[in-house]
């Protein structure tokens, strides 16, 4: 099995599809989502196909609920086993989080405690996933609103004893880690300073919105607007600590043009060819 490369990749938008064919840009890899791409055929899977043909892809699920205390759902994980057939795309991965309950479907990637009941439930769904699929795939730290009284058990050493359990790698998103140190008041270096890097096979970057609250700022993983110069900042010191990653820059609404979207992109290049040091905003 190939993986991505170390550059710099985008979220694909169908909206983009003709200037991507038209323009030159330097785009690493293109990251679908899975859940898109589930019907038979049409214009999503012409274009995708296209796309196939000239990059590598990342495919990342939104909707497999794998920190659900429920069984996954099997027809959901045969038509992305299909997909992943049909397409061979570098890499997939999937978020720490739950959006089912029983057949209950919900718009959002929800958070669990961090105990060690729902540590094994989530290692058992993510050895049942690899098996489905027959390659290992990578697991997204979450952003996060709230905590659990329930939790023991920090979130980096969660991730890191399902990736020790399982196998499976991590999606590092930078932005979540900010936002979730932000909205817990907790420090976003430390985080990272205690994070697994070795198991990280891909990294997430996004902008994110802010809400005024009494108790202070809360902030939301958006994906609707650049990525801010603190999680760049937060970037470029990791990349300069274990080297080049595949990094994605997720922007899934309030759509830029696409040169805006390509410039992110762009941004992150220079960070890792520079080793960490290119914090210059393209122009």
């Amino acid at each position: 099995m190939t993986v991505l490369p170390n550059a710099a990749g985008v979220g694909f938008k169908p909206q983009h599809f003709a200037a991507i064919r038209e323009t030159a840009a330097r785009i690493g890899f293109f990251e679908v989502h899975a859940e898109n791409y589930m019907g038979a055929g049409g214009l999503p899977h012409a274009q995708l196909a296209a796309l196939r043909a000239d990059f590598p892809i990342s495919l990342h699920g939104v909707g497999l609920s794998i920190g659900g205390a429920g069984p996954l759902d099997a027809d959901h994980l045969a038509r992305l086993r299909a997909l992943i057939d049909r397409y061979q795309p570098e890499s997939f991965s999937e978020h720490l989080a739950w959006s089912s309950h029983g057949t209950e479907y919900l718009n959002d990637l929800l958070p669990l405690p961090y105990a060690w009941e729902t540590l094994a439930i989530v290692c058992d769904h993510v050895d049942a996933v690899q098996q489905a699929l027959g390659r290992r795939m990578l697991l997204e730290n979450p952003a996060t609103c709230v905590l659990f009284a329930q939790s023991t058990i920090p979130e980096v050493d969660f991730l890191a004893e399902i990736s020790r359990r399982t196998g499976c790698g991590l999606l590092l998103d930078i932005n979540n880690v900010f936002v979730s140190a932000s909205n817990h008041r907790t420090d976003p270096r430390a985080y990272l300073a205690a994070f697994p890097m070795d198991r990280v096979g891909e990294i997430h970057l996004g902008g994110h919105d802010s809400e005024d609250l009494p108790t202070g700022p809360l902030l939301i993983d958006a994906h609707g607007s650049p990525v801010a110069d603190p999680v760049w900042t937060l970037y470029a010191e990791v990349i300069a600590r274990i080297g080049p990653r595949p990094t994605l820059v997720e922007w899934d609404n309030d759509l830029p043009d696409w040169p805006v979207l390509a410039a992110e992109a762009d941004r992150a290049q220079a960070i890792l060819d520079g080793g960490g040091q290119g914090l210059a905003r393209a122009s």
